[in-house]
């Protein structure tokens, strides 16, 4: 049994806060690379190498890529044989955040109530999900999600009837109705199978799986491939000014399901697509 003390975690959450609100993760920035040698529309170009100059300066001057900074997502997958130490866990976690967006200057999103709308003033509390796995170390992703994507998202309850076609028709038309409000290029998460709820945290989780890393499951791989496609085909954008990029990627999670239900929810994110990942 390893034992961990919790104030270990909301060490590592308060950087992970700051890290991903100012720099881009790797296989962002790489996709971002390959959408400004690809675009075909001139103006679509220049908004990209925009966007590419505002992450160099966020990174080098330590400012938010994003005046949204989101609303904190935290995934903590923890081995089964260890032990916490030292206070509650999930108030550990909470720490973390405040801190990370206390200290880091970053904006305060998050209200209290949703009718009554109090800030909270430090961002707090996350959004947090638990997962109990083999071994001895704690996986943590912290995804701060920004709203003006997060509000474009949806959960579509198909019949089994629709199948494979009803899917896609689904992801096209969440897309479709986002539009330039999710700041494209974005990167579109898709859960299918499971539960209402089930579906809507497969579609999250995939937003935080590097966007160079398809799916194993082979119809699933291809299914990315062909949405990715039919996305950048529908010309709303970079900006949703006109182009080919769109998207920059389309990561699909599948799970068992009713033999009644057939759920699909589709979690759009912009062109950002914050997240670190660290193990304990």
């Amino acid at each position: 049994m390893r034992t961990i003390n919790v104030a270990v975690l909301t060490d590592n959450i308060k950087e992970m806060c700051i890290e991903a609100n100012h720099y881009l993760s790797r296989d962002m920035k790489e996709a971002m690379d390959v959408a400004v040698e690809q675009e075909k529309a001139p103006l679509g170009k220049q908004i990209l190498c925009q966007l590419q100059e505002n992450m160099k300066i966020a990174g080098e001057d330590m400012i938010p890529i994003c005046q949204d900074t989101g609303m904190a997502v935290v995934f903590v997958e923890i081995g089964q044989e260890i032990h916490f130490e030292g206070g509650n866990l999930e108030e550990a976690i909470n720490e973390g955040v405040r801190r990370g967006y206390v200290d880091g200057y970053l904006r305060k999103s998050v209200v209290k109530d949703p009718i009554y709308r109090e800030n909270t003033k430090d961002n707090t509390p996350a959004i947090i999900h638990y997962s109990i796995v083999d071994g001895d170390k704690v996986k943590i992703t912290v995804a701060p999600k920004g709203f003006g994507s997060e509000n474009m998202s949806r959960v579509f309850m198909l019949k089994p009837a629709d199948g494979l076609e009803g899917v896609k028709k689904a992801i096209l038309t969440a897309v479709e109705d986002a539009g330039p409000n999710a700041c494209p290029p974005m990167v579109v998460g898709v859960g299918i199978g499971g539960t209402f709820e089930k579906c809507a945290l497969m579609a999250k989780q995939a937003l935080t799986r590097p966007l160079d890393d398809p799916s194993p499951i082979p119809y699933v791989r291809e299914l990315e491939k062909e949405m990715l496609e039919k996305i950048n085909g529908t010309g709303i954008g970079p900006g949703g000014l006109g182009g080919s990029t769109t998207a920059l990627a389309v990561n699909i999670n599948t799970y068992a399901t009713h033999i009644a239900g057939l759920p699909v929810a589709v979690n759009i994110c912009c062109h950002v697509n914050r997240h670190v990942i660290r193990v304990i």
